[in-house]
């Protein structure tokens, strides 16, 4: 379920009067409109707010959007609130700022999260600054929308207020806001909302629009009773989606931890039961690598499963810690590719004429596991080609008494691990020699066939569930 989709279509439904029905005895919209509209000439007339500015008119016949029900009627915003920024040469520097509560709060898109305020990160400036512009103080009940930037359109109803604030020169701020907050908001936040800032929108490198343009932007206005009664449904169907939400968020990490748990079960013998026929691994080892230090119980996995045993990364490995060539060969558009950190594929790539002039050239073979060694350290991948590895990896090349798929699904779990043993200052990393002489449980091969089989059917079910989600 896209919740977020769902959202809209029922904030789509309320703006078209489809939410809630009509009651034919309430007082009819445009009677309230004619009380905003004196009341808004009282403020002018004493001086609170200034008279908006019209824009060029395009046509004598406006035109509305859709039609609306009986009793709603069409007005623009300016009509229903006052719409105030702050002024170029009114805006700060960072002379003005000062530390927490030495000052006021200035907001920033930044402090929108969700549709909502959120003061978790506030920049502060200078009483003397904030005390400049007191016609944008930002008071409980204003809304606030960004008219320039990436994030224009974003906007949010002002609660909680923590502290005296103002507002930074990406917002406008609506004040003295004649119908209900909440009911503007979801207004200005609808899609319908949304598409009128894609259309009012000029520039590219800083997308902006003015306080002109959104102050003739239409609004439905429904009857004062049903904004009301529209604010409560609303509240209530989203309520029901935080709590969708909530539970999907839950059923994600439950997923992610029954992934673990699962592979915690497979690498200690707990998955799938142990078959007395299958070769055990010690013997298998040992005929693959005579020189392998092989035992079969020790205090790090004590009470290993019948025919299971233990050995180092070196015993079960070929291993080829990365070296990084000479930088003028790389970012050439054929050859081997060149890996240096955290395996994304098919990024940088080497001349094959340079992989072995200036310095030693590391290669990893196909069917090779790819381990981070450092930045970060522990992140784990299969490569299913050649690539040539810099110091950020390091490759593991299983031999024939370790499946891939088991080894990789095993590696997964030794990411904390590898970061305790990891050191440095600048940044964290693991040596070879610690990765050679890391221990490893290792099953008999059938049953690693076999816990592999098993991981994977299970795992598919599970991202069934969470594809579904």
């Amino acid at each position: 379920m896209n919740t977020k989709a769902l959202r809209q279509k029922i904030l789509d439904l309320a703006i078209h009067g489809k939410l809630v029905p009509q009651d034919p005895n309430d007082e009819p919209a445009s009677v309230l409109l004619e009380r905003i509209r004196d009341e808004k000439e009282r403020l002018i007339k004493e001086g609170k707010i200034k008279r908006p500015k019209k824009a060029k008119a395009t046509s004598d016949k406006p035109h509305y959007p859709y039609e609306l029900p009986k009793g709603w009627v069409w007005c623009k915003l300016s009509d229903c609130c006052h719409i105030a920024g702050r002024i170029g040469f009114r805006g700060y520097t960072k002379d003005d700022l000062v530390e927490f509560q030495k000052g006021a709060i200035t907001l920033s898109p930044s402090n929108i999260i969700d549709g909502e305020m959120d003061y978790n990160k506030c920049t502060y400036i200078s009483w003397d600054k904030y005390e400049e512009s007191p016609e944008i103080e930002v008071l409980e009940g204003d809304i606030l929308l960004v008219k320039t930037g990436s994030s224009f359109g974003k906007c949010a109803l002002v609660d909680k207020l923590p502290w005296k604030s103002t507002i930074n020169p990406q917002f406008v701020i609506l004040k003295y806001i004649s119908i209900n907050e909440q009911y503007l908001t979801w207004v200005l936040q609808s899609s319908y909302a949304r598409n009128n800032y894609n259309d009012f929108v000029l520039g590219t490198a800083i997308p902006t629009f003015t306080q002109v343009v959104l102050g003739n932007m239409p609004i439905p206005l429904p009857p004062i009773s049903e904004q009301l009664k529209i604010v409560n449904k609303l509240k209530h169907l989203f309520l029901s989606i935080n709590s969708l939400e909530n539970n999907k968020k839950s059923l994600c990490t439950l997923i992610k931890e029954s992934k673990s748990k699962v592979l915690d079960l497979a690498i200690h013998g707990k998955l799938v039961p142990q078959d007395p026929t299958d070769e055990p691994a010690s013997e298998l080892l040992k005929r693959i690598n005579p020189k392998a230090e092989i035992t079969c119980d020790n205090g790090h996995y004590q009470k290993l499963p019948e025919g299971w045993c233990e050995c180092s990364f070196d015993d079960i490995f070929n291993i080829t810690m990365g070296q990084s060539p000479n930088g003028s060969s790389i970012n050439h558009q054929q050859g081997v590719e060149f890996h240096q950190g955290k395996i994304l594929f098919g990024d940088k790539y080497l001349k094959q004429s340079d992989m072995f002039t200036d310095a030693p050239t590391k290669l990893a073979t196909p069917n090779s596991l790819l381990l981070c060694v450092r930045a970060p350290v522990g992140v784990v991948n299969i490569t299913q080609r050649e690539i040539c590895i810099g110091r950020g990896l390091c490759s593991l090349k299983p031999n024939a008494a370790i499946n891939l798929d088991y080894a990789y699904h095993t590696l997964t779990t030794y990411q904390s691990d590898f970061e305790s043993k990891s050191t440095g200052s600048t940044f964290k990393a693991i040596s070879g020699s610690i990765i050679r002489k890391e221990v490893f449980a290792l099953p008999p091969l059938k049953e690693q066939h076999r816990i592999v089989a098993k991981i994977e059917e299970i795992f598919a079910q599970l991202d069934a569930i969470e594809t579904s989600l």
